[in-house]
């Protein structure tokens, strides 16, 4: 583990931040490769359609889970404080499987499946079995995240870009030996995801493990109920971000153009998510240098805060954005200048995300996760506010409204974050002392 005593550089800040955002962005690759076997498949638009059910249903069952990778990074200091957290990953786990189980294999999913997520009675059956598969990659999920808190503590970042490259090569080859076997299903799309994921997961463990029996014991006494109160918002902000998308389509589907609305505003808000990924380990930052090094860290988040930014100005504003759009998204000339519109709005969004995680990590280090939450739904709030407004008198605007909106529930969500942080900040430094520390 490196050392924090004595002279501390940004170039060890460097070293801790840039695994982890090539580990973010690198994970995209992983549906790139999954999406490219199942195109290869004699129906491939059944079988992409089947896996994309799968998967949304996945996206929100999973967030449970993946919220262990912050958890641990910032409760656990030993390994007595790490047991007492793996067994709390047990009763999580434990409840997903209950909910997969009802819908993987009772009536009640095949009604979720058709009524809930738009599924033809003729896709039910492939799209359990998909979820299936995708139930144990979920659990595999969870004690991936929990042992890469771990590394991310120790600061050992650069395992979780090792991991993420072998994981990849995995899937590539698990890819290749599927297309030339002539197997290509939904379930072909599941199992190369498990694959990688089982790849993954058992790095983590045996670095994440080594790592643990290296620590030594502190005073440390984690309970339960600790664990509870910084879990829980944490889990309903992640999941009120799930929904925050489909709200969104809902609110572009009464628009004047709304096939042109929701194809732009999809590829701007995927493409903005992809430039985001980098630099969604902003609160890492602050979980595991801000007490000690507190005007480096904002420093340095200051100067890699306009990095998104530039690079949307950079799609935005140049022939880069055009040859992007046309040759990499395979988007045609309308809905190429559409989109491009749409990301020009949404550079207000990728100004304000690396200070709104930055907070996010603040108040996870102060064990204060129900500021989180407020903010988000104040956030939500302004969006769908913002949307009523937007499409009852500018309904011609299209995709324009849903990246106004995004927007502008991303800057209240700042503005409510900041507001706390700084009345936290003016906290006597006992009483900070004692919030953060009196369980170490």
């Amino acid at each position: 583990m490196p050392s924090v005593k004595g002279r501390f550089s940004y170039k060890q800040l460097v070293a801790f931040f840039i695994p982890l955002g090539f580990s973010a962005s690198l994970t995209a690759i992983t549906h790139v490769i999954i999406n490219g076997t199942m195109s290869r498949g004699e129906n491939a638009a059944f079988i992409i359609a089947c896996y994309a059910v799968s998967m949304s249903i996945f996206g929100i069952i999973e967030k449970p889970l993946i919220i262990f990778r912050q958890t641990c990074s910032a409760l656990v200091k030993d390994k007595r404080s790490f047991k007492k957290l793996i067994l709390f990953l047990v009763y999580v786990v434990a409840v997903v499987l209950l909910v997969c189980f009802i819908l993987g294999f009772t009536s009640i999913g095949d009604w979720v499946f058709i009524h809930w997520f738009n599924a033809e009675a003729n896709m039910v059956k492939t799209v359990s079995d998909t979820f299936k598969i995708l139930t144990i990659v979920m659990v595999l999920s969870g004690i991936r995240g929990i042992y890469e808190g771990i590394i991310i503590k120790e600061r050992q970042t650069k395992w979780l870009t090792i991991m993420v490259v072998v994981r990849l090569a995995t899937m590539f080859v698990a890819s290749y030996l599927f297309v030339v076997s002539g197997y290509i299903t939904s379930l072909t799309g599941a199992m190369i995801f498990l694959i990688g994921m089982a790849v993954e997961s058992v790095i983590s463990v045996w670095k994440g493990q080594s790592l643990l029996n290296e620590k030594r014991p502190s005073n440390s006494k984690l309970k339960m109920k600790e664990i509870i109160r910084f879990y829980n918002p944490l889990l309903f902000y992640f999941i009120s971000q799930t929904f925050l998308i489909p709200i969104i389509y809902v609110f572009l589907s009464k628009t004047n153009d709304k096939d042109m609305a929701i194809a732009s505003f999809a590829l701007a808000i995927s493409i903005t998510g992809m430039v985001l990924s980098f630099f969604s380990y902003t609160h890492q930052l602050v979980l595991q240098f801000y007490e000690k090094h507190r005007k480096k860290v904002v420093k340095f988040t200051i100067i890699i805060s306009f990095l998104p930014s530039l690079l949307l100005i950079l799609l935005c504003y140049s022939p880069i954005g055009m040859w992007f759009m046309e040759v990499v998204m395979g988007a045609n000339e309308g809905l190429t200048s559409s989109t491009i519109h749409v990301l020009q709005l949404f550079i207000v969004k990728t100004l304000v995300f690396p200070w709104v995680d930055f907070m996010n990590g603040f108040f996870m280090l102060r064990r204060k996760t129900n500021k989180i939450l407020i903010a988000q739904i104040l956030n939500l709030s302004t969006v769908v506010i913002s949307l009523l407004f937007l499409i009852s008198f500018v309904p011609e605007w299209n995709g324009l409204n849903g990246s106004i909106a995004s927007s502008l529930g991303e800057v209240v969500g700042l503005l409510v974050v900041m507001i706390v942080f700084f009345r936290m900040k003016k906290e006597p430094e006992d009483k900070l002392r004692k919030t953060v520390f009196s369980r170490v």
